[in-house]
């Protein structure tokens, strides 16, 4: 979740700019405590070169920190141990009864900076094992003094408050950045489903219309005229179910998803639309059905392969259903059905003892390496449907 968390730039720029503000606010106030206490340390000009580091790292820290390409885990790793570095400092610098009673470390809550920048850049997991690091820097500030007492309470409660700190701050980032991923998909949503409309209604006004006419014409004429006509009312069907659809669009869900296809999601219901015609009927669910876009694209294409054997098998009359099924549980569900002849039990692995391996590589190639499974039932005289089944995203891996 480096780099944002796949939220939008400027959220993220707000974030890392509340990082710098509390970076800055904190060090004057560390600045103010070592120059009140700096008389009692055992080694006072120790608490200067402490308070040095801390001023040229805040600098440094705020500046880098504000391009996003050098916003990565080495800068975040040396935030980290600069500030653990600091802790540990306190004690050489200190006295060992100042520590065992309990004053606090030299950089104080300077050191919640570092934990902050873990958990706005990888979520409320990274922000608490920076803070846990940190602990464990208080906790061997006790060792190395040698205190008796171990780790008094003001200690325990600042290593509570950077826990804190790193649990919610992490899960608050995260929800914003996802809440303004949503609210980026639904801007782009509205955009297309208005350029759709705009589209259908040009469409509606000329292609639909031409296309309405030369079927109802060739019909009248027969013959060639008449197959001419079939085609044209098979194109305007296409037509009407590709402008009645919402648009596939792409969601970015974390910085860490590429752009290769693979993690990018659309939706799949537009992609079996455009296979609908007079003679194919496409049912799908009123909302969404998304699936990365590899995987839909796939499916889409053992969903072709099984329309082709029908028209190929079945005849010209032939009618074929293809309906999408989403049980909100991560497995997307495609049935291709139709009233053709059917085909005997053996009838495909014959053909694959032929070489004939349309079904075995188009259709269960496809969904096999998908990690789905595929079931065929047919019959002689009573048409075949073909089920596939793959996982759709909600069935991967969750990032937290």
């Amino acid at each position: 979740m480096v780099n944002g968390a796949g939220g939008g730039l400027g959220l993220e720029v707000a974030l890392w700019r509340a990082v710098a503000v509390y970076r800055v606010a904190s060090l004057a106030y560390a600045a103010l405590v070592i120059a009140l206490n700096s008389d009692g340390y055992a080694h006072p000009w120790g608490g200067w070169a402490v308070l040095a580091v801390m001023v040229a790292w805040t600098a440094y820290a705020v500046l880098a920190f504000r391009g996003r390409r050098r916003r990565g885990w080495p800068l975040l790793a040396a935030d980290l141990a600069v500030a653990f570095g600091c802790i540990l400092a306190t004690a050489w610098v200190e006295t060992t009864h100042n520590i065992e009673h309990g004053r606090p470390t030299l950089p104080m809550s300077w050191v919640a900076a570092a934990v902050l920048a873990w958990a706005v850049a990888g979520g409320r997991r990274v922000g608490i094992a920076a803070a846990l690091a940190l602990g464990v820097a208080n906790l061997l500030v006790h060792v190395v003094a040698g205190t008796t007492g171990g780790m008094g309470r003001g200690t325990f409660n600042g290593v509570v408050l950077l826990l804190l700190a790193g649990l919610v701050v992490g899960h608050v980032v995260r929800l914003a950045l996802e809440a303004e991923a949503r609210l980026a998909r639904a801007v782009e949503m509205e955009s297309a489903t208005r350029e759709r409309e705009r589209l259908a209604r040009r469409i509606h006004d000329s292609v639909l219309q031409v296309l309405a006419m030369v079927q109802r014409r060739g019909g009248e004429l027969g013959g060639e005229a008449a197959e001419l006509g079939r085609l044209a009312g098979e194109q305007e069907s296409a037509l009407r179910a590709m402008i009645g659809t919402t648009p596939s669009i792409a969601v970015v869900v974390d910085a860490a998803v590429g752009g290769d296809g693979h993690d990018r999601t659309v939706d799949l219901r537009p992609l079996l639309a455009g296979h609908g015609s007079t003679s194919v009927t496409v049912s799908a669910p009123a909302t969404q059905v998304r699936m990365r876009e590899h995987a839909a694209r796939e499916v889409e294409a053992a969903v072709a392969a099984a329309l082709d054997n029908v028209r190929r098998h079945c005849g010209d009359g032939a009618r074929a259903w293809v309906l999408l099924e989403d049980d909100g549980a991560g497995v997307v569900t495609v049935s291709v059905r139709d009233d053709g002849p059917g085909m005997p039990a053996d009838r495909l692995a014959l053909a694959a003892a032929d070489g004939r391996l349309g079904v075995a590589q188009s259709i269960r190639g496809r969904i096999r390496d998908l990690g789905g499974t595929v079931s065929i039932v047919s019959a002689p005289g009573e048409g075949t449907e073909i089920e596939m089944s793959v996982p759709g995203p909600a069935a991967g891996a969750r990032r937290g």
